[in-house]
This record gives structure tokens, sequence and C-alpha cells, in this order.
């Protein structure tokens, strides 16, 4: 059996992350703008379904949304090396938040920087 990030953060953890990191984004003003348009029910729900697979769980979000192709959906939005930046800082204090080892905390961080590098799609004004 493979031991991926998913099967050691598990379903219980995963949520927690997610239900932290969206408490710090909403009360960021630098992204927050960023969710406006969506319930954060429906964003939440969506990043777990993402997050589950992107970290080596089942592929529950390619069944419902089809391939996730990150950057082709964050388009529509500006975000700059900053937002980037924001976000990148409230995953960080959402993941110290988890009840989990060090190192997984460190694994599991290190996940998401390249991601949100490649988000990228505005130079800063």
């Amino acid at each position: 059996m493979e031991d991926t990030i998913y099967d050691r953060l598990g379903s219980a953890n995963l949520k927690l992350l997610i239900d932290n990191f969206y408490d710090f984004v909403f009360e960021d003003e630098r992204i927050n703008h960023l969710f406006v348009n969506t319930p954060k029910e429906v964003i939440k729900q969506k990043q777990f379904m993402f997050l589950t697979q992107f970290l080596g769980g089942p592929d529950i979000y390619s069944q419902s949304y089809g391939h996730p192709k990150m950057r082709a959906r964050h388009l529509p939005h500006k975000i700059t090396e900053n937002s980037a930046l924001s976000w990148l800082q409230c995953m960080k204090k959402a993941v110290d938040t988890l009840p989990i080892s060090t190192e997984l905390k460190t694994e599991l961080f290190n996940c998401f920087p390249q991601v949100a590098i490649h988000m990228i799609n505005t130079p800063e004004s």
C-alpha cells in the first residue's frame, strides 16, 4: 500500500486544514477579494476534493469536475506574486494549526509553493 501525504494526514486533518486556511484567507485583506463570488462552503468543498487528490488520495475532484487544470481555472482571477505569497502565508498558518508531526507539517507545506507561484498570472501594479 502506498504511503501518501493524504494517507498520513487523514481526511479529518485535511478538513481542519481547509477550515482554518479559509478562516485566514477571508480575514486577509490582501487576497479575500479573490474569493467573494462563490460561497465559502462551496470553495471549501472543492478545495477538499482537490487537495484529497493532489495529496495522493482518491481522485474525487476529477470525478466531479474533470481534470483539475488549476492554472486555467485561476486565469479569471488576477493573481500577482504578492497574492501568491499571501496565499502561502495563510496556508503556512493553517498547516501550523494541525495536530500532526513537525515533519509532516513541513512535507505538507512544501507541496504548495511551486503551485502557488505557477498560479501567478498578473504583474504587480
